[in-house]
């Protein structure tokens, strides 16, 4: 079994970055598939690349730019990971836990988690942002917690309380950006699977069944890990693709997945920019 790094471990690596920086963050921001856009409001940057950060996971998946990227945006300081690890790349739920346990050892109050997701909700269409309003962890109901082993009580409780795992205020302010800025916003709840295959037919009907809206295989980990630190979550995601819920339906592709998020990226800039500037 892998166990949980020490504490010390985090807090090497924060001290690392805040070497080089100025000002340290107060919102962390991890972008997903193909999102890489969002982070081009930042200004004043300072680039991290992934192999440059100590036991810092790196993901090889197209579409993921795997860097840490901290400067100034919409009047805070952002920590924005342009990319993130899966699990299915081999690494482990605990690894997944490191990047959003640093962040929070620099400094950040609120969390912003996105991806690329599978529309399960029939009135959904490929080219949607669907705010997270709960998740599914399918994964997790296996076993595979970001919060397993032994527990460091400094940095959260041995179980956490899951209830809301999306600040409400974050999404009220997520809403309230999206009527202004006429940007359509779906809700519902988002499902992870382990991948690296997407669903069958039957996996959809299934997931559906069970009241998921999206579908990912990210996310929930940094989200689990997030609030055993109790930081703030808001969860965006950004509709790629519909799944088909017929062996007849076009197949889905990771190709077709990352030319979707080129369209959402700007649409996913804006309503993030605009809830920093409420924050």
């Amino acid at each position: 079994m892998q166990q949980q790094p020490p504490r010390s471990l985090y807090q090497s690596i924060a001290a690392y970055i805040r070497g080089q920086i100025e000002e340290r963050p107060d919102v962390g921001i991890i972008l997903g598939s193909g999102l890489g856009i969002v982070a081009s409001r930042v200004e004043e940057g300072v680039v991290f690349p992934y192999e440059t950060l100590p036991f810092w996971p790196r993901s090889g998946v197209e579409g993921h730019q795997g860097e840490l990227v901290i400067g100034r945006w919409a009047g805070h300081v952002v920590a924005v990971m342009r990319g993130r690890a899966h699990y299915y790349e081999g690494h482990s739920m605990v690894d997944l836990a490191l990047p959003v346990r640093v962040l929070h050892a620099l400094g950040i109050k609120h969390l912003v988690v996105t991806n690329a997701a599978g529309g399960l909700d029939p009135a959904f269409h490929a080219g949607d942002l669907m705010l997270i309003t709960d998740h599914i962890n399918l994964v997790g109901m296996a076993g595979l917690s970001p919060l397993r082993g032994p527990n460091d009580p400094v940095l959260g409780p041995r179980f956490p309380d899951m209830r809301q795992a999306y600040d409400a205020n974050l999404a009220g302010l997520a809403r309230s950006v999206a009527k202004e800025k006429l940007i359509t916003l779906r809700e519902g709840v988002y499902v992870m699977v382990a991948g690296p295959v997407f669903e069958t037919p039957a996996d959809i009907r299934f997931l559906r069944l069970i009241g998921a809206d999206a579908v990912g295989m990210s996310t929930v980990p940094e989200v689990v890990t997030a609030r055993h630190l109790d930081l703030p979550v808001l969860g965006l995601s950004g509709i790629t693709n519909v799944a088909p819920l017929s062996p007849d339906d076009d197949p889905t592709t990771h190709e077709e997945v990352l030319a979707t998020a080129q369209v959402i990226g700007p649409r996913m800039r804006t309503l993030i920019e605009g809830v920093l500037e409420r924050l």
